[in-house]
């Protein structure tokens, strides 16, 4: 794995702990967390699509075009977005997207 593809898979942990931080300091119906955990939503669709597919591939399950669409979604149709799709997305699926994410990092090097 290229630098540059480790460096945005630790982009999408650190952008996982700060998710974590965020909801830990209140619900998402409060504004504010909502907002920064959409933030590190963005961030971790924008680091998904620098991520060479044949990295992802070592992951096959996750559904690593959806994680790059919900990105653009965020960003760009932001008044759009709901409450219970954020919700869902961090309670449901950024677990596993860690795990995955955490076995590339260890399984490749720099």
């Amino acid at each position: 794995m290229s630098r540059h593809a480790r460096q945005r898979l630790l982009d999408v942990l650190a952008a996982l702990d700060a998710i974590e931080a965020h909801t830990r300091r209140g619900d998402l119906s409060d504004g504010l967390v909502f907002d920064a955990v959409r933030v590190r939503l963005i961030e971790i669709g924008e680091a998904v699509k620098a991520v060479p597919e044949e990295v992802l591939a070592g992951e096959p399950d996750l559904p690593w075009s959806e994680i790059a669409r919900m990105r653009d979604h965020l960003a760009h149709r932001y008044f759009d977005t709901t409450h219970s799709i954020v919700a869902a997305t961090v309670t449901q699926d950024l677990p596993e997207l860690r795990r995955a994410v955490q076995r590339l990092v260890e399984t490749t090097e720099d």
